[in-house]
């Protein structure tokens, strides 16, 4: 399985979920497990994918959700497993 670890943030508007769920689904990333949360007024989603389908190049993926946050007002970042967890570790 080929992992990686997508997070949103930013402020809540209608259909943040939807719009990155469509494009994943656009583009064959499977949804292992997703958390959300609203605080106060700022949206902050988690979600681990399996990438083993994908037909683009992952830099390619990685681009184009970066690209569909800024035109929602959030922030998307799309991070290999392996270096998700190198970059968190205590």
């Amino acid at each position: 399985m080929n992992k990686s670890i997508i997070t949103v943030v930013g402020k809540d508007t209608i259909g943040i979920i939807a719009r990155v769920c469509t494009y994943l689904a656009d583009n064959k990333v499977n949804i292992l497990d997703i958390s959300q949360t609203i605080v106060q007024e700022y949206f902050n989603m988690m979600m681990i994918v399996d990438m083993s389908a994908i037909e683009k190049p992952f830099d390619r993926i990685v681009t184009e959700m970066a690209e569909l946050g800024e035109a929602m007002g959030v922030q998307i970042k799309c991070q290999r497993e392996e270096i998700f967890d190198k970059m968190h570790r205590i």
